[in-house]
C-alpha cells in the first residue's frame, strides 16, 4: 500500500495535501501535479512524498519549472513496485515509453543473410553492459542532497528508515499537516 503526499511551500509555512496517483505514469506526470498544488505560483517548491509500507521512499522536488529532482531511499526494492519503478527508471535512463522501432532494433548491414562481415567481429561488441540497462542497485539513489537546503542533510536523509515522510516533514517544520492528510 502506498501513501503519497504532497507539500507545498508558502508564504505562510508548509501546506500539505494527500494525493492518488491512478493517473500519474511518468515523472513528468508527478512534476505536473505537483506544479498543480503550488499555492503562491510556478515558482514555489513542492514536495512530493511517496512511501509504500515502510519498505522505500521517494521524493520528488519541483521548484518553478526546473526539472523535478528525485531521491529513492532504496532503489532495489522501489523497482519492484509501480511508483517506485517510475522513479527509478528516470534514475538509471531506462526509457519505457520510447519503444524502438522494430527496423531500429534489426542489424540491416548487408549480412542479414547469414553472412558475417569478417571485418566486423570483436571490435562491434560492446566492452561492457550499459549501467543504464541493468536492473536498480540495492540502497539510495538519486539526489541525496534534494532537501539540504531546507533543513534535512544529506547524511540524515541517508539514515532514514521506517517511516522516514514523517521525519522529513518535522525536520521542515510541516509534521502537523502531513498528519492532517495521512
Amino acid at each position: 500500500m502506498y501513501f503519497a503526499a504532497l507539500l507545498a511551500r508558502t508564504e505562510d509555512g508548509w501546506e500539505a495535501s494527500d494525493t492518488e496517483l491512478d493517473d500519474v505514469e511518468t515523472l513528468s506526470d508527478l512534476a505536473d501535479l505537483a506544479r498543480e498544488a503550488a499555492a503562491d505560483g510556478a515558482d514555489d517548491t513542492v514536495l512530493v512524498f511517496i512511501e509504500q509500507e515502510d519498505a522505500w521512499f521517494g521524493v520528488v522536488r519541483v521548484d518553478g519549472e526546473e526539472d523535478p529532482r528525485v531521491f529513492v531511499s532504496n532503489a532495489a526494492v522501489a523497482a519492484r513496485s509501480s511508483y517506485g519503478a517510475m522513479l527509478t527508471d528516470e534514475l538509471l535512463g531506462h526509457d519505457q515509453d520510447d519503444e524502438e522501432d522494430v527496423l531500429d532494433t534489426l542489424d540491416l548491414d548487408g549480412t542479414e543473410d547469414g553472412y558475417e562481415d569478417e571485418a566486423a567481429g570483436a571490435a562491434d561488441e560492446p566492452d561492457g553492459a550499459d549501467p543504464s540497462d541493468g536492473p536498480a542497485p540495492a540502497g539510495p539513489l538519486g539526489e541525496s542532497a534534494i532537501l539540504a537546503d531546507l533543513g534535512v542533510s544529506e547524511r540524515r536523509l541517508l539514515a532514514l528508515d521506517g517511516d522516514a515522510l514523517v521525519t522529513i516533514a518535522d525536520a521542515l517544520g510541516a509534521a502537523e499537516v502531513l498528519e492532517a492528510v495521512r
